[in-house]
């Protein structure tokens, strides 16, 4: 363990180190190739419509502007936005910065270091050794969800109040739909949950038994699927602006690549934004049974049936088309912050096509707001990307899945009861029992049958909310939004 040691301390020190050098979340949104709106001044709204500014409250009184009554112009007026490309220091009065800064590079570490100890596993072999690599996407996997509640949060905290009534009927919605797929078959939802909680359940029976405690099974049973009910739930509500938010860069990136003037690559861009968005429905669809793994390992061909590939081959083909659909939403992250900021200028357009006049200061404060956010956004969109990616990492190595560059392990079997601690003298050698009879336990209780369940259904959740809230921001946008 003090290769894997060495490494996590290393990556930790590099990570705090260079984050103020060398940050791939600051040069995502500060490489210049993201520009943003600036909003007119009140001298460029004074000329716009046609009058000179007030210097003294003399003119201020003739011009109709007052200290009561702030500068207001024409809502037709001939308003064009002028861009500038998104510097470091521009960064830094962006809302939520350095917690999008912090997220990402994290992320990022975490990644390399789960690649190396995934090497190190398949060329040194080690044996009852800790596996760091899984720690780091179990943390990741946490400060996703602490992500994502810190936005929620943000946006129950509106004055306004209708964001919280959607967050809440969403979550109410969620739970249905959660309790709804646990119910359904293995036969066609195979996520291995219940031959995990199976093996949970027998294993846990030894040892409750010898307790007198067997009476607690069902209870602990009851409580772990109305636990995970509730995590489903408040994941849901979570996704729920991520996905509003996704439809609407969706569609906004689709008009910016139909405005290209080279056809061709604007052909390209649309076809890997459709791809990218449709990428929540491949990793439902790689979970329903007979449309997925039944229609491969038994395909029809005329009255006989062909095996495609095996059922290890299945399970490695689907992490892998997993790990590349996020790495595709990864490649257009570009193009839906672009279609975000570029609502600064949708708006303007909007308003030219209204009647009545509108303070500077409104103008002003609405085209700062948008730019102001563009961190927020950027953690709505790639936080579902980084869940889905270690909640994959967790499937693969917890589960004792394959990448198919190496011979997928072979099952462990069955853990045997923990035989209870013998009475020593020294007690260096009793903590020392004492911590092998608890990791004893837990291993025979939580199983990669348990753990293939968990994070399968996991994976798949947070792809389900993904596809419900943006085919519902779809329809609001398309429909809701324009009436």
């Amino acid at each position: 363990m003090g290769v894997q040691v060495v490494v996590t301390l290393l990556a930790a020190s590099i990570m705090q180190k260079m984050a103020p050098h060398c940050s791939f979340a600051r040069w995502l949104l500060c490489n210049g190739s993201l520009y943003r709106y600036k909003h007119p001044s009140d001298e460029e709204l004074c000329a716009l419509a046609g009058k000179q500014r007030p210097k003294t409250k003399r003119d201020r009184r003739v011009n109709g502007v007052t200290d009561d009554k702030p500068l207001s112009v024409p809502r037709d007026i001939n308003l064009r936005l002028d861009t500038s490309p998104i510097t470091a220091v521009d960064a830094l009065v962006l809302r939520y910065f350095l917690e999008y800064q912090w997220f990402v590079d994290f992320a990022i570490y975490s990644t390399a270091v789960y690649i190396f100890t995934e090497g190190y596993y398949c060329l040194a072999d080690p044996e009852k050794e800790t596996n760091m690599g899984v720690l780091w996407c179990l943390l990741t996997v946490v400060f996703s969800i602490k992500v994502f509640f810190t936005v929620m949060r943000h946006y129950f905290r509106s004055e306004e109040g209708g964001e919280r009534s959607v967050c809440l009927t969403f979550a109410f919605f969620f739970l249905l739909l959660a309790m709804v797929a646990l119910v359904i078959r293995e036969d066609y939802l195979e996520f291995g949950l219940e031959p995990g909680l199976a093996s949970v359940t027998s294993n846990l029976e030894n040892i409750l038994k010898q307790r007198g405690w067997e009476w607690t099974l069902p209870i602990a049973k009851l409580t772990f699927k109305l636990g995970l009910v509730a995590l489903c739930s408040f994941l849901g509500a979570c996704l729920t602006f991520p996905g509003l938010r996704l439809a609407q860069t969706h569609l906004d990136a689709l008009r910016m690549a139909a405005d290209k003037p080279l056809t061709q690559l604007g052909d390209i861009c649309g076809v890997l934004l459709h791809l990218s968005f449709l990428a929540p429905v491949l990793v439902l669809v790689m979970w329903i049974k007979p449309i997925s793994r039944d229609f491969l390992l038994h395909a029809p061909m005329g009255k006989q049936t062909v095996q495609l590939m095996s059922d290890s081959t299945y399970n490695t083909m689907r992490l892998w088309t997993i790990v590349g659909l996020c790495l595709l939403r990864l490649a257009v992250t570009r193009c839906h912050l672009q279609a975000y900021l570029g609502l600064a200028e949708r708006w303007v357009e909007q308003m030219r096509r209204e009647a009545g006049r509108i303070t500077g200061l409104e103008i002003q404060r609405k085209i700062t707001r948008i730019y102001c956010y563009v961190a927020v956004v950027s953690l709505q969109y790639l936080g579902p990307v980084v869940l889905t990616l270690h909640c994959t990492l967790l499937l693969k190595t917890l589960g004792h899945h394959s990448w198919g560059l190496y011979p997928e392990p072979p099952p462990l079997p069955p853990a045997a009861p923990a035989a209870p601690p013998q009475r020593s003298s020294e007690d260096g050698e009793d903590v020392h029992a004492a911590v092998e009879q608890i990791t004893g336990i837990l291993g025979g209780i939580f199983t990669p049958l348990f753990f293939r369940g968990l994070f399968a259904f996991l994976t798949w959740w947070v792809a389900a909310c993904q596809v419900v809230t943006s085919l519902f921001g779809l329809y609001f946008h398309q429909y809701l939004a324009a009436s």
